[in-house]
């Protein structure tokens, strides 16, 4: 493994620990048990951002990985709520059935509600920042970044575009996107300058080209990937005739923009020097992946 590898599964297995003890130390249910299904295996790159931006700014794993979980657990109440029937209805996440599938929808419901719930509830913790300020800033730019200026208004401008009478031009597909995948990686990215009371402004910008290009990424995986190896079904925005960057700029087109878009994140890291390497190459590995 790069070292990349080993950082990216390090931070995966330090924070799926954390956030399945917060899990486990609910009231024994149903509900429970989904939530912790839920929020297994991924690549946990959102954890990954938190974790290198608060090392960037002297903020030590201990502490940060409070906002990694925290982050994790948003981003699973998301795919929970978004594959089922009344969005994306789909039968199959990282493999396995989907929540709603190995339940059932009101399960799925309850479950997106509650890992919503208790990512608050991490950031709220004492030990989650190093002053109250920090604090509340992390709590506050999440509700910002999850709600309806954010990943909800993503979701809900993608869901219009099924019916919309003419498809998406490409500037409106930006601007769903730093909804729906954007903002929550940008508010990864900026989490350890926020808990340091730093400028969030590279990171911010490295954020913003990162998320796109994740975006085309995935566009283009929907496209040409391996089912098996995605583990979740594919093709399904040309079925449903949704305007995509594959769909607007061809695959050479999407990928020479990916390939733009990851050299100005890697160069809005300039301030930082050597020291942001890991997240030099995370913003490579966002348009490499094969999931």
């Amino acid at each position: 493994m790069t070292g990349f590898a080993v950082r990216l599964a390090d931070a995966a297995s330090m924070t799926e620990a954390r956030l399945q003890a917060e899990i486990a130390a609910q009231p024994a249910s149903t509900i429970r048990d989904a939530m912790a299904y839920a929020a297994q295996g991924g690549k946990k790159l959102r954890a990954f951002l938190v974790l290198e931006s608060a090392a960037l700014h002297g903020v030590g794993a201990d502490m940060a990985v409070q906002a990694a979980a925290a982050i994790e657990a948003v981003h699973a109440y998301s795919l929970v709520h978004d594959d089922l029937p009344a969005m994306d209805d789909d039968s199959l996440r990282r493999g396995q059935p989907t929540v709603h599938v190995k339940w059932d929808d009101a399960t799925a419901i309850l479950v997106g509600d509650a890992l919503q719930a208790l990512a608050f509830g991490l950031l709220a913790r004492d030990d989650a920042a190093p002053t109250p300020k920090a604090r509340l800033d992390l709590l506050a730019t999440l509700a910002h970044a999850a709600g309806a200026s954010g990943m909800v208004l993503g979701q809900a401008l993608d869901i219009a575009a099924e019916t919309a009478a003419t498809p998406l031009t490409l500037n409106q597909i930006t601007q769903l996107q730093a909804g729906k995948t954007g903002a929550l990686i940008t508010w990864s990215a900026c989490a350890g300058a926020r808990m340091a009371r730093a400028d969030t402004g590279p990171l911010a910008a490295y954020a913003g080209a990162l998320g796109l290009a994740f975006q085309i990424a995935d566009d283009i995986l929907d496209v040409e990937g391996d089912p098996a190896l995605a583990g979740k079904r594919l093709q399904k925005d040309e079925a449903a005739g949704k305007a995509t960057f594959v769909s607007l700029l061809g695959l050479g087109g999407a990928r020479a923009r990916a390939r733009d878009l990851v050299a100005q994140a890697q160069a809005a890291l300039d301030p930082y020097g050597a020291q942001a390497d890991m997240l030099r190459q995370a913003a490579q590995f966002a348009i490499a992946r094969q999931t």
